[in-house]
C-alpha cells in the first residue's frame, strides 16, 4: 500500500514522503496512529493544502520533546529487583518496568517509547533509548539492583561483580580449613622455640655425664 508520511518515521522517510508499506502495517499502525494517510488523490490534495501546519506542529512537538529530553537525561533511574548471587534476576525488567519508573519521576510517556531490544535479565548499568519524538531520541542511565545501596556503589564507579566474590569467599574459606596452611607458615618462630628446649635437654643431659663441666 503507498501511503503519505505525516512525520518522520525511522527507516521508512520523512513527512511528506509517498512510501510503499505492508498493508498490514499500514492498516494496524501508520493509519489508526494518525501517521500517515493512504496515497490516493484527495489526500495527497489535503497534505498540500495542510503542509505548513503540519509542518508548524511538528516543530512544536519536536521542540517540546528536546525541552523534556534536557531533563531526562540527568536523572539516574533505579530499579530495585530481586537477584541470585550471580546477578540473575528472578525474572526480568521489561519497557513497562521502565515507562513506571519514569511515571515515578514524573514523565509521562507510552511503553513503546521505551526501546528495548530485550528484557533485562541481571543486575548493573544499562543504557536505555527513548524515543520522545521521530527526531528526537534519548538515552536514559538505568541501574537494576539488588538495594539501594549496591545501586549507589554502582552509580558511583565502583565494580560489583557478584561472581568473582563468591569466588573469593570460597577460596578464602578453603585456605582457612585445617591443615590447608602448613604448621609452620601459621608460626614461624615456632620452630626456633623447640630447638632451644632441645638444646637445653642435650646440654643438662651432658652434666650428668661429666660433672667436671659444672664447675
Amino acid at each position: 500500500m503507498e501511503v503519505i508520511l505525516l512525520e518522520r518515521i525511522e527507516r521508512l522517510g520523512q513527512m511528506g514522503d509517498v512510501v510503499n508499506v505492508k498493508d498490514g502495517f499500514a492498516r494496524n499502525f501508520l493509519l489508526p496512529a494518525n501517521k500517515a494517510l493512504r496515497a490516493n488523490k484527495s489526500n495527497r490534495e489535503y497534505f498540500e493544502k495542510e503542509k505548513v501546519n503540519l509542518e508548524a506542529k511538528n516543530l512544536k512537538l519536536k521542540n517540546e520533546a528536546e525541552s523534556v529530553s534536557e531533563k531526562i537525561i540527568i536523572n539516574n533511574y533505579i530499579i530495585i529487583r530481586q537477584a541470585s548471587d550471580t546477578g540473575q534476576l528472578y525474572g526480568s525488567v521489561h519497557s513497562g518496568d521502565i515507562k513506571e519508573k519514569l511515571g515515578e519521576e514524573g514523565f509521562s510517556l507510552d511503553k513503546n517509547q521505551v526501546v528495548l531490544d530485550k528484557p533485562i535479565k541481571e543486575i548493573g548499568y544499562h543504557e536505555i533509548r527513548i524515543k520522545l519524538h521521530p527526531e528526537v531520541t534519548s538515552n536514559i542511565s538505568v541501574y537494576i539492583s539488588r538495594s539501594l545501596e549496591e545501586a549507589e556503589a554502582l552509580i558511583s564507579g565502583q565494580n560489583i561483580d557478584p561472581v568473582k566474590s563468591e569466588e573469593a569467599a570460597v577460596a578464602l574459606d578453603e585456605i582457612f580449613e585445617e591443615g590447608a596452611i602448613p604448621e609452620e607458615e601459621v608460626n614461624p618462630n615456632e620452630d626456633s622455640k623447640e630447638e632451644d628446649q632441645d638444646e637445653g635437654t642435650v646440654s643438662e643431659e651432658l652434666k650428668q655425664l661429666d660433672p667436671e663441666q659444672e664447675s
